[in-house]
């Protein structure tokens, strides 16, 4: 199965609605009208006369046209519109003051068609919800003459008004004439110092000096088939021969007549060629044609004395990425897994993982799987995926959701060494053939084994040891096995010779038994 990266779309950031133009203060405050209501602005309200203060004089003068104005705003339960544009040609113009000392005029309703029109429903507003900044009169308001101001210290305060109004005019002029000449049109960014870079310190064990040191010693592999099909995973230096460990299924296309290359991070790339691949462990060993001198090889942990809980380090190529680092935990030991890459000639491959929630995806495959010191405690090899059976390669490419799955290094050195050796790999068998089915009660032997063959090999470790065919074996050693996969997992992480102990259930009666481990060469 496949999950796609698919970002959300990123939504345009609104853009801030412009600022209207302030009104004076002794204005009203414009009235609104609701969101989706039609009408007029109506009238602002009066102004209180102080006290002392001179009445308005007997007449006025008649009020000059007025400017046009812009509708107004509408209130702020529109929630996030943006402003309307204003009409062709038009543009707001500031009202005139009103009389000092005297209350506004309420606006004269005109007939059909006179200014201001009805603002159109679900016009934005702004925020405050007025029509104009810090509330002033509405836009369109008649002008008064003003009426004779009272004589005294007002002339005073107002000269020196405008006496600071002057100056602070010249400073404002001043500096922005300094700032448009100075500006060239770049901006300016503040970089840190080099001493706070060279103080970082990398401890041994951190992430990053672990990374560090592990990345020059793995490699990003591409496989191809003669028939021009292939992929791209990991691999890591097993030693200072050139030879590289990594999964079977990561170089499966190259084994009838393909390519395989290998590149270190550096950028240097070198043809490799397959040494052996062990399809049920689902190990391979490539050798990298005139390997370099300057080799590597990554060192190897004690997989067995991994603990729940311990952190842990992937290196890979998700989807290609080359030299991707991901950290997480061991999350589970024992995990058992069958993992294919989902062909119709495919064979599964069993393992007993670790299982860790490092970011896991197809690439990572064959890429090592680290612990916090920096030692390889087992090869990354599948995931389980929404809707999946777990493994790479399967049909669409999956992601990790967090269940990533890894073979033992123990297990996988000894099969490396092996493949180096005789180019053959060698597992370990009980001889007798158990059920594949999903099962809760343990791993029965079948009836009849596979190609018509006897489910008990004659004179094998499991015939000597008594057992036969509907025998349930529920445990090996100390680990309980609930099903046929998880037996030839558990069995796999043992070596031909290992003498085990067997639990088995028959006619409702449970038997323990121990027996010898014997040898398989080869996948066949």
């Amino acid at each position: 199965m496949s999950t796609e990266n698919e970002g959300n779309a990123v939504p345009p950031a609104p853009s801030a609605p412009p600022v209207p133009v302030a009104s004076p203060d002794a204005s009203p405050q414009a009235h609104t009208t609701p969101e989706g209501t039609d009408g007029p602005a109506g009238p602002g309200h009066q102004a209180d006369q102080q006290p002392g203060q001179p009445a308005p004089a007997p007449r006025t003068h008649p009020a000059p046209q007025t400017h046009q104005a812009p509708q107004a705003p509408q209130s702020p339960h529109a929630g996030q519109g943006y402003p309307a544009a204003p009409a062709p040609g038009a543009e707001p113009t500031a009202p005139l003051p009103p009389v000092p000392g005297t209350a506004p005029q309420p606006p004269v309703a005109g007939p059909e068609g006179a200014w201001p029109p009805p603002p159109p429903p679900g016009t934005p507003t702004y925020a405050d919800g007025a029509g104009g900044a810090g509330g002033g009169a509405a836009w369109g308001a008649s002008y008064q003459q003003p009426a004779p101001k009272p004589k005294g210290r007002g002339g005073l305060l107002a000269a020196v008004l405008v006496a600071a109004l002057v100056a602070g005019g010249l400073g404002g002029g001043l500096g922005y004439t300094l700032a448009r000449n100075n500006d060239n049109g770049s901006s300016t960014t503040v970089s840190a110092s080099d001493n706070g870079a060279a103080q970082v310190k990398r401890a041994p064990g951190t992430i990053a000096n672990v990374a560090a040191k592990a990345l020059p010693s793995t490699v990003t592999i591409e496989a191809e088939g003669s028939n021009g099909d292939g992929g791209t995973g990991t691999g890591f230096v097993f030693d200072k021969q050139g030879h590289i460990i990594t999964n079977n299924h990561v170089v499966a296309d190259a084994l009838d007549g393909g390519k395989l290359t290998a590149t270190f991070p550096d950028g240097r790339k070198y043809d490799a060629e397959v040494v052996g691949h062990a399809q049920g462990y689902d190990v391979a060993v490539v050798k990298l044609k005139n390997p370099p001198s300057d080799l590597n090889p990554l060192p190897l942990g004690d997989s067995d004395k991994v603990a729940v809980g311990d952190e842990t380090i992937a290196i890979g190529a998700p989807f290609g990425l080359s030299n991707t680092v991901t950290t997480g935990i061991i999350s589970a030991k024992n995990r058992p897994v069958a993992s294919s890459d989902g062909s119709a000639t495919s064979k599964a491959s069993y393992m007993s993982a670790l299982q860790t929630d490092a970011s896991i995806n197809p690439g990572n495959s064959g890429g090592p799987l680290l612990d916090a010191s920096g030692a390889v405690i087992g090869i990354n090899s599948a995931i389980q995926s929404s809707g999946s059976s777990g493994g790479f390669g399967s049909g669409g490419q999956s992601g990790s959701i967090g269940l990533g799955f890894a073979i033992p290094i123990n297990q996988a050195k000894y099969v490396a060494q092996q493949l180096i050796k005789t180019g053959k790999p060698v597992y370990a068998k009980i001889g007798a053939s158990v059920s594949l089915e999903d099962s809760t009660g343990g791993a029965k032997i079948t009836d009849q084994g596979a190609d018509g063959a006897a489910a008990v090999e004659a004179n094998g470790p499991a015939a000597q040891a008594g057992l036969k065919p509907g025998d349930v074996i529920t445990k090996l050693d100390d680990s309980v096995i609930d099903s046929g996969p998880t037996l030839i997992g558990e069995i796999w992480t043992h070596k031909p010779g290992d003498k085990v102990t067997i639990t088995y259930k028959r006619g409702g009666q449970e038997h323990t038994v121990q027996l010898t481990l014997g040898a398989r060469a080869g996948d066949s």
